[in-house]
């Protein structure tokens, strides 16, 4: 005899109390929403100069803009973005490395990498028209040399 107790019901009777949750596509669209990083929120040097957002920061908020998920943000979505790119431009231009497990953490809510999307129910579905890949799209540059000198120059 294999086992102990009443033999299971069967799989057609049973109610299901673990059914998966249904996906979430986005489909991307290349529309840029949200707004622009604001001037005057970092301060000033003892000059009276404004600073500026560190460049990295400025390509990471345009990736966000860009992004499939962007078209479901809300006002305070992007009010938080916002908040975590003080800690972005800190982080680079301070070099205060501390902050990007925060960073990390904050961006992982909006579904920043493949694992957040998957854990968020999120899937990025490719658009009928075929888009390009990002490394082949024009202006774009897969390297991080090609990378510093197109934000610095």
């Amino acid at each position: 005899m294999a086992g102990h107790g009443p033999a299971p019901k069967d799989p057609k009777k049973r109610r299901r109390r673990n059914a998966p949750d249904e996906l979430t596509t986005i489909t991307p669209d290349d529309e840029v929403r949200g707004p622009e990083l604001p001037d005057g929120v970092l301060g000033t040097d003892k000059d009276g100069v404004l600073y500026e957002w560190h460049p990295m920061t400025v390509a990471w908020w345009q990736t966000w803009r860009e992004s499939p998920q962007a078209s479901t943000f809300t006002d305070t979505d992007w009010a938080f973005l916002l908040d975590t790119a003080l800690m972005h431009t800190s982080m680079w231009s301070k070099g205060q490395w501390t902050l990007a497990a925060e960073v990390r953490l904050r961006a992982a809510k909006f579904g920043a990498t493949p694992e957040d999307r998957a854990r968020l129910k999120l899937k990025v579905d490719e658009p009928t028209g075929g888009r390009q890949a990002p490394a082949q799209r024009p202006g774009n540059v897969s390297d991080i040399t090609s990378r510093r000198q197109r934000l610095t120059g």
